[in-house]
């Protein structure tokens, strides 16, 4: 199996098992038509990943491979040995990651891209893969430029790209966890409930629990909050704006970092 089949037969496993999960034992009553959603999220999704492969010249996993040819990047230069540098790199992208996000949120004309996904009005596994096409691209640009400077061996971009969209969808979900469970997993990961209280309306916790996968970097850089203000059951999910039905589809949510309303 190619790098691409393997990363679609994880996406689809694991979508199926937290859509399973979010069904028999849900945290929130969904407040949106569900296939709606799941409709125009997916189709969102399968957007972007024409977008990716049609406009970039290579993506993460090709640029990995070049810099390993070409022993370009700090981990080459140090020559660490391949385990040791795939561990060191999985963490350094994941921590890379958690800045982008909160540069995403600060800077205004990048919040206007990455709003499309706090807009959702319900967080399910779906919204874990519901981003603008351009966020996307550009994410795909930074995660290049880290290969690249790091030297991150192929696999551990492949392990990093696997675990991402795991994550995502994972704590995107509608699930509930057991609360001793949940204290136990967030000490380390992410957890549903951790980052649901992101995607609350009220904008100090929006602006906060950045984290996709570990969740260590929250704790370390001062921006995790434990629970939402208003409880899991009776918080907000979205943002002020974009609150119509029809914000929803996916031609609206193309649009929706150009309009104000």
């Amino acid at each position: 199996m190619d790098v691409a089949s393997i990363r679609l037969s994880v996406f689809i496993v694991v979508l199926c098992i937290c859509a399973l999960v979010e069904a028999l034992k849900p945290k929130r009553p969904l407040t949106q038509p569900k296939g709606f959603r799941w409709l125009n999220n997916l189709s969102l999704t399968g957007f972007n990943s024409v977008i990716l492969v049609i406009t970039m010249p290579l993506l993460a996993v090709e640029a990995a491979l070049w810099a390993e040819q070409n022993q370009i990047g700090l981990l080459y230069w140090l020559s660490v040995p391949l385990p040791i540098a795939t561990a060191l790199a999985v963490i350094a992208l994941d921590c890379a990651i958690y800045w982008q996000h909160r540069l995403f949120h600060r800077i205004p004309m990048l919040w206007s891209l990455h709003k499309v996904h706090h807009a959702d009005q319900d967080i399910d596994v779906t919204t874990g893969a519901r981003f603008h096409p351009i966020e996307i691209w550009l994410s795909m640009w930074i995660k290049i430029g880290l290969v690249f400077a790091l030297g991150v061996p192929p696999v551990a971009v492949i392990i990093f790209e696997i675990v991402l969209n795991a994550s995502a969808m994972f704590n995107h979900s509608n699930m509930r966890l057991p609360l001793s469970l949940d204290r136990v997993l967030r000490k380390w990961l992410v957890t549903p409930d951790m980052h649901r209280v992101h995607h609350s309306t009220i904008r100090q916790e929006t602006d906060s629990n950045y984290g996709f996968c570990l969740s260590i970097w929250d704790r370390m850089f001062q921006s995790y909050i434990d629970q939402p203000k208003l409880g899991h059951q009776n918080m907000n999910i979205g943002i002020g704006v974009f609150r119509k039905p029809q914000e929803q589809r996916i031609d609206k949510m193309l649009t929706q970092p150009f309009r104000k309303n």
